[in-house]
């Protein structure tokens, strides 16, 4: 445990990506079997650990720790965990010696061997004799949130990296194409990396494949490249989906290698062909049925679930708009070029089920500014932009500069005025940096303030040291760890923001959510009364904003 422990700390002092991935293979590298292993599935977000609900958390706390001390050092730190851990008294308890600490693995097992009754004295025992750090660690583990700026795909980068350069180093290509096939505590995928056994056989035939990702249009690229040795396709706004097919065997994955078949069945039992798909995501009706994209805040309502109903799937119903073929049956077709791929991929599509798959359609274009007009006017508001494809590209993993391009359209800007404040996490734990912003309505006792979106992103480091000195200074309530701040016509702090989309939401009373909300601005140019009107937002959603 304590070996996992030093990691997590040293990885949330360590802002580099460089640095943390040496951390990340050092640590692969050094610990045995199992702990390396269940270290890994905790870093993926893998590790199957009986959850221990915050709420039993606080309980525990609150035996220890007077309720409003509790509350204000909760409030300061602003995560559970390390507030825990930093305050948590074990009593007459001692300490077990560093060199004593159970083992990860230990923890593992013990946690996933208890009923249900016994998780509360197991983890107060837990608390009782493990150090600081290592209380920390396993809080993180036990809650499954470790938010710590460490990816899935920067954990298997580490494990490639701890293979090293030389003829027996291994791609992380091949570890993301294995991993779907595996599980903690990957004893087998460490085998191999180490050269110490032959590559892993899966037992699934239906595996995920890295994606190919393109790269933001930047000012002056298209001008080195000639349109005619490109194709262009709608940018929908849906999530990038992987479909798998093979044996009898089918899975629907997201971009990041997530298995999300358990949340769209009806996308699942409807595939009838073999391979692997590439496709946008979407709910609504194919174009082949004739019926119109809904946009993405319907697709929500059906992310992020194990299992749906029957009226989640008629209200909500999923289809696949397919961009690429990686395997035709059991043919590896990658290494064609695109348009070689799109043929085979349009006579796949044309015999599958027409209300749940359909083909990307090609945007025809002469010039970049052609393109650039169709990308400011797309036919549909579901379309964010539009993806550029060298017509002789093959499909590889990752992304490389140059075949792939995304050419998104401008976002949306309002002014707004923040309202509410909250402490962030991490190293941003003693800064107020999460900020919920709203715009003027009519109300009954003439124009108010209605929350339209929060966002924690898009500002500088001494952006926010700004926004953090106004909340402290201006605090005119306070709701647990959130903070009201003075937002009247005559005075209060003005935002731009900007944002990719809007659509109506019956969830907030304003009635509108916003996608992908960041602070583009500090506006101290303009007062409160300045900024924009809920009208404005509808105007937005109706295409005439």
């Amino acid at each position: 445990m304590k070996a996992f422990a030093t990691l997590l700390d040293r990885l949330v002092l360590t802002p580099s990506r460089n640095a943390k991935l040496t951390l990340l293979a050092d640590y692969f590298r050094d610990t045995p079997d199992p702990d390396r292993g269940y270290g890994l599935a905790a870093l993926a977000g893998t590790l199957d650990l009986k959850g221990v609900k915050p709420a039993l958390l606080k309980e525990l706390a609150l035996e220890r720790l007077d309720p409003i001390l509790f509350q204000y050092s909760y409030d300061y730190v602003g995560d559970l965990a390390e507030t825990i851990s930093l305050v948590w008294d074990g009593g007459a308890k001692e300490r077990v010696p560093s060199e004593n600490q159970p083992r990860l693995s230990d923890v593992v097992h013990r946690m996933n061997a208890l009923g249900r009754t016994e998780v509360r004295g197991a983890v107060r025992d837990l608390l009782d004799h493990l150090d600081h750090s290592s209380r920390f660690a396993f809080l993180k583990l036990a809650t499954g949130g470790l938010r710590i700026g460490v990816s899935a795909r920067l954990a298997k980068q580490a494990l490639a990296a701890m293979t090293g350069t030389g003829e027996n180093a291994k791609d992380v290509t091949d570890i993301e194409t294995l991993w779907h096939g595996l599980e903690p505590p990957y004893e087998a995928l460490f085998a191999w990396l180490e050269g110490k056994a032959e590559k892993p056989v899966l037992a699934t035939p239906a595996i995920f494949h890295s994606v190919m990702l393109a790269n933001p249009v930047e000012d002056g690229d298209l001008a080195k490249l000639d349109p005619a040795d490109y194709a262009a396709e709608w940018k929908w706004d849906g999530i990038r989906v992987q479909m798998s097919s093979f044996g009898g065997t089918k899975k629907l994955y997201s971009r990041s290698g997530d298995d999300i078949s358990g949340a769209f069945p009806d996308i699942v039992d409807a595939i009838t062909f073999e391979g692997v798909i590439d496709g946008e995501l979407l709910v609504g009706g194919t174009a082949r049925s004739n019926s119109s994209t809904r946009t993405f805040s319907d697709l929500q309502q059906r992310l992020n679930r194990k299992t749906v109903n029957a009226k989640m799937l008629d209200d909500y119903p999923a289809f696949v708009r397919a961009y690429d073929l990686l395997f035709d049956r059991d043919a590896d077709v990658r290494q064609q070029t695109y348009l070689t791929r799109r043929e085979r991929l349009a006579d796949v599509i044309g015999t599958a089920p027409h209300d749940r798959f359909d083909l990307s359609p090609l945007v025809p274009f002469t010039d970049w500014t052609e393109l650039d007009r169709l990308r400011l006017a797309p036919p549909d508001p579901v379309i964010e932009g539009v993806m550029i494809k060298r017509r002789d590209s093959v499909y590889q993993a990752g992304r490389l500069k140059g075949p792939w391009f995304k050419w998104k359209r401008d976002p949306f800007n309002i002014d707004a005025v923040m309202m509410y404040a909250q402490r962030g996490h991490g190293k941003r734990s003693s800064y107020y940096s999460d900020f919920t912003f709203g715009v003027w309505a009519e109300g009954e006792e003439g124009e108010q303030l209605v929350p339209v979106g929060k966002a924690y992103f898009g500002f500088t480091d001494a952006e926010l040291e700004i926004l953090d000195k106004f909340v402290r200074d201006n605090t005119v309530e306070r709701f647990g760890p959130v903070r009201a701040v003075k937002a009247e016509p005559g005075f209060g702090f003005v935002l731009e923001v900007a944002f990719e989309g809007i659509n109506r939401s019956s969830r907030h009373k304003s009635g509108v959510a916003m996608r992908f909300p960041r602070i583009a601005r500090l506006r101290a140019d303009k007062l409160p009364r300045d900024a924009d009107r809920l009208a404005t937002l509808v105007a937005m959603m109706d295409g005439k904003g």
